[in-house]
């Protein structure tokens, strides 16, 4: 009897200490994220006329955001950018992280990573306006072209539109795709590999049939890190992207800090959130859809 009264006490008292060590991090998460995330939802409702503020319920900036086309043409932008970047930073990514995982030698595979950290050594600002000098219409890249006689003229299509963004922030998160990637690939047993490539399979149906669906965890991983906070940048836009490569980010600051109109700044934020979350779940159950049918 003593040990049978003891034995749950002893499952109490662990379930207890579990709870202790979980409350911190819980009560930081809520209150560093869901708590300012409750309070742009909420302030979404309300309207504001320059310094007034009502906090009476309405829906009024969610009709504005969703009736005016300026608004509805930055969302589709953001989202177009967004996507552009992801797929770009993920091709890139793909190969560099392959490469270093089955060609780089295991003594060597942390100086490559260190190597791929290294653009984290500068500011993200700094690393924007070398773009500008890199793209500009005198820039780097054009005087290049030109001086090699392959254009007549330099390129005007490069800087102060959507494509510069999608260079920019495609080389900016470009080690934040290839990290995960790298991992998931490291942790495929080679034995499955050569047991395919003896049954017959070509190098390509390898890849394709059993490289790439086991490396699938990286990918989504790499495709969620990068295409989630660029459809939120606003400072590379505001610096590379001109008057047609703005983002919806762009505008929510400016009804914050310009317009001082909090309530549509907040509407716009819940809207291109609630954009990021459709997008990702459609994603996900496309990828599962992937996966299950390679089994």
């Amino acid at each position: 009897m003593t040990e049978t009264k003891a034995r749950p006490r002893l499952g109490r008292s662990e379930a207890a200490q579990g709870y202790f060590l979980v409350a911190p991090p819980f009560l930081y998460a809520l209150l560093l994220l869901a708590a300012p995330l409750a309070a742009i939802v909420l302030f979404s409702f309300w309207t504001q006329d320059y310094l007034t503020l009502d906090t009476t319920l309405t829906l009024k900036n969610y009709r504005e955001a969703l009736s005016d086309p300026l608004y509805g043409e930055l969302l589709l932008r953001s989202l177009v950018i967004s996507l552009a970047v992801t797929v770009a930073t993920v091709l890139t990514a793909f190969p560099i992280a392959y490469f270093i995982s089955f060609n780089v030698p295991p003594s060597s595979k942390s100086m490559w990573i260190f190597l791929i950290t290294i653009p984290f050594w500068s500011s993200y600002l700094m690393r924007v306006f070398l773009w500008k000098v890199i793209l500009g219409y005198n820039g780097v890249l054009n005087t290049t072209l030109t001086g090699l006689g392959i254009i007549d003229e330099p390129l005007s299509f490069i800087l102060y539109n959507a494509n510069a963004v999608v260079i920019t922030l495609a080389h900016a998160y470009a080690p934040f795709a290839i990290l995960p990637i790298y991992v998931a690939l490291e942790k495929i047993d080679r034995s499955l590999l050569e047991a395919s490539r003896d049954l017959g399979e070509s190098r390509v149906m390898t890849f394709l049939r059993v490289t790439l669906p086991l490396a699938m965890p990286g990918v989504v991983a790499a495709v969620l890190i990068v295409f989630i906070p660029t459809i939120g940048d606003y400072v590379t836009p505001r610096l590379v992207g001109g008057p047609n490569g703005l983002m919806i980010a762009n505008m929510i600051q400016t009804q914050f800090l310009k317009l001082n109109n909090a309530p549509m700044g907040a509407a716009l934020a819940v809207l291109a959130m609630a954009m990021v979350t459709a997008v990702s779940l459609v994603f996900l159950f496309l990828n599962r859809r992937y996966l299950k049918g390679q089994k």
